[in-house]
């Protein structure tokens, strides 16, 4: 590395200091749907909540759940605002006790002001929630006296389920009030255990199911399908493996100040993988310091027959990862965000990573509506670290692949990556966002992925194995222009440029390795780059269909074989497609189909190197299909 942390530091603090002077910034957006594009501006949703008598209800928690999480508490008006959405569709709820929760609802959230009104209905006209009869356990008198009556009730369900219900066999539960024990004549003594035992349980069964039913908790659960092919034939033979099988649940669960977000997820296959992670948000109403704080572990471990991923992966591979990130709102047209994350993997020789960050964003007129930011981070990113990490947004759809190293002479050696940026963002009129970008990289031992290469004294690699080596160390600087807009209602697009001049300084060790099977991983001392990268979000009005597309065109991808010595024009994809099931919804559940294929390899290009994914070779395309549940 060759900024050292010193120098690092006083970097940050020139980086500050001029900034604080100009004056105050609105608060940070978060990353777009392609991190890569510049996006300051984020969009709001404003609303109102009121009771079955139009009256406003004060303290109401809101969340929103999509592209990411948000929540808000109402004021005593009624009004909320969720800040800081990513454009997109949001499953939004409202919640307060002692009031029937609002059906969530799909909200399209736009860049353009978008209001919606929530009603809340008091629980049986009284605060206090009724009891749970159903379940068999409560007064047997009370029961009686609703079963009795049930068939003279106005009210009564006539449908077909219900019917089917009330017809059911009685089961244990149902009975227990009743104590009818076979050969036992005198059912009194039982009669008056069982009621002291209602007694002594019924409130607090009562008061858990209650409390599970008031929690504000959002979620959704992942039961997905997925596999790799190279070529379209290869999903109709076992050549490649066995599709593997993937559980994936997310739950947030918002505070007066905060909220915490839960995420976990489990694959089985030939390679077995699981995940947890956990983070807290710290975000009071009206404050000017929040925080953010987390971690999660993941652990892979391997039971098929490749003899390379058995050496490299002995016995498992363990990754742990905590991080923590404050900002601060100095004023309303300036804010300071800092923070780092430190990253554990037990497979590499120095197992521990740094990587701090900070920005500051301006807002030099009085109108906000331009915004500067400038940013400086170094990342340090460890081979295979794609199989061990969860994305910003979206959900785990992990590949259930393994990795060895290209050179088992050198072994791993992990990518160190010194970023400094300075962005602008203009809206123009009220759907277009015009962006554009500078910024210098300093990278030691750029990481290169080889899928489906033979390398010296190995056993090849197959769709489900790669290999991973660097290739050496680069300098590039560049600059790029984005455009963001509504199209119509419903669709967004956004379009990023971006031009670098490259030189490259020095081999890695263990480069050699990797040039013998792809010669175009050493590239030319001085090298030019332009990379266009779009994506299209939309949501087809009538028929609930979510498609999510990106597509990156680059001028320097690295040739997928020997034949080749200078990089070559290419394009990666990633395609996503939820189709709603709404006959499938019951209470506050939403149920999606969701069927995506990618090529592209990384999943987050946010402070990534220029060439992180051009230096995958012959990457395959991934498959993954199945359910999804929002509730």
């Amino acid at each position: 590395m060759r900024v050292r942390l010193p120098a690092f530091l006083a970097l940050l603090a020139g980086l500050i200091s001029p900034a604080i002077s100009v004056a105050q910034v609105a608060p940070r957006a978060q990353p777009s749907s392609v991190p890569q594009l510049v996006s300051l501006t984020a969009a709001e949703l404003h609303g109102v909540v009121v009771d079955d008598h139009a009256q406003p209800l004060a303290g109401v928690v809101i969340s929103a759940l999509g592209g990411t999480s948000a929540f808000a508490v109402s004021d005593r008006n009624g009004h909320f605002v969720l800040h800081d959405l990513p454009a997109g569709p949001y499953l939004v709820r409202a919640h307060l006790q002692g009031y029937t929760p609002a059906r969530a609802r799909i909200v399209q959230v736009t860049t353009s002001p978008h209001d919606i009104s929530i009603a809340l209905t008091k629980v049986n006209g009284k605060s206090e929630p009724p009891q749970v009869l159903q379940a068999g356990i409560g007064a047997a008198d009370e029961q009686a006296d609703d079963e009795s009556t049930a068939s003279d009730s106005d009210t009564e369900d006539h449908s077909e389920l219900a019917w089917r219900l009330r017809h059911l066999r009685r089961s244990v539960l149902k009975d227990v009030n009743t104590a009818v024990l076979p050969g036992d004549n005198d059912t009194s003594f039982m009669e008056g255990s069982l009621a002291a035992l209602a007694k002594a349980v019924g409130s607090p069964v009562r008061f858990a199911s209650d409390f599970i039913s008031d929690l504000p908790v959002n979620g959704q659960i992942n039961l997905l399908t997925t596999m790799s092919f190279d070529r379209p034939q290869n999903l109709f033979s076992l050549q490649n493996g066995l599709p593997s099988s993937i559980a994936f649940v997310a739950l947030t669960a918002p505070t007066t100040t905060g909220k915490w977000d839960v995420r976990g997820g489990a694959t089985q296959g030939d390679l077995s993988s699981w995940i947890v992670a956990g983070s807290y948000s710290w975000q009071p109403t009206g404050s000017s310091h929040s925080y953010h704080a987390g971690m999660s572990y993941a652990m892979q471990r391997y039971f098929g027959g490749n003899a390379d991923a058995l050496a490299a992966m002995s016995d498992r591979r363990n990754a742990g990862e905590m991080f923590a990130f404050d900002r601060w709102t100095l004023n309303p047209r300036l804010d300071v965000t800092y923070g780092a994350r430190y990253a554990r993997y037990d497979y590499l020789a120095h197992e521990t990573l740094f990587s701090p960050k900070a920005s500051v964003t301006v807002a030099p007129f009085s109108d906000g509506s331009l915004r500067l930011r400038g940013t400086l981070s170094h990342r340090e990113v460890a081979p295979g670290a794609e199989e061990f990490l969860l994305p910003s947004v979206g959900m785990w759809s992990p590949p259930g692949r393994t990795f060895s190293p290209a050179s088992s002479r050198f072994g791993f050696r992990p990518e160190q990556i010194n970023h400094v940026e300075i962005a602008a963002e203009q809206p123009i009129g009220s759907a277009v966002v015009l962006g554009v970008r500078a910024f210098r990289q300093q990278v030691d031992d750029q990481l290169v992925t080889l899928f489906g290469v033979s390398l010296p004294d190995t056993a090849g690699a197959n769709l489900g194995h790669y290999y991973v080596g660097n290739a050496g160390d680069v300098d590039a600087r560049g600059w790029g222009v984005s455009v963001s807009r509504d199209v119509t209602q419903g669709i967004h697009a956004s379009v990023d440029y971006t031009q670098s001049n490259a030189q490259w300084l020095r081999p890695s060790a263990g480069t050699a390795s990797v040039a013998l099977v792809s010669p175009s991983v050493i590239r030319r001392q001085f090298e030019q780059l332009r990379d266009l990268t779009t994506s299209i979000e939309s949501e087809v009005p009538g028929t609930d269909t979510h498609v999510f597309v990106i597509y990156k065109i680059n001028s320097g991808f690295t040739r997928p074989d020997a034949t080749g010595l200078r990089p070559q024009f290419g394009s990666r994809f990633d395609v996503e497609v939820s189709q709603a099931l709404p006959f499938l919804n019951f209470s506050s559940a939403q149920w999606e189909m969701i069927v995506a294929v990618r090529n592209l390899f990384h999943e987050d290009l946010l402070d990534a190197s220029v060439y992180d994914e051009l230096q995958v070779v012959r990457p395959p395309k991934h498959v993954v299909g199945g359910v999804t549940v929002r509730f």
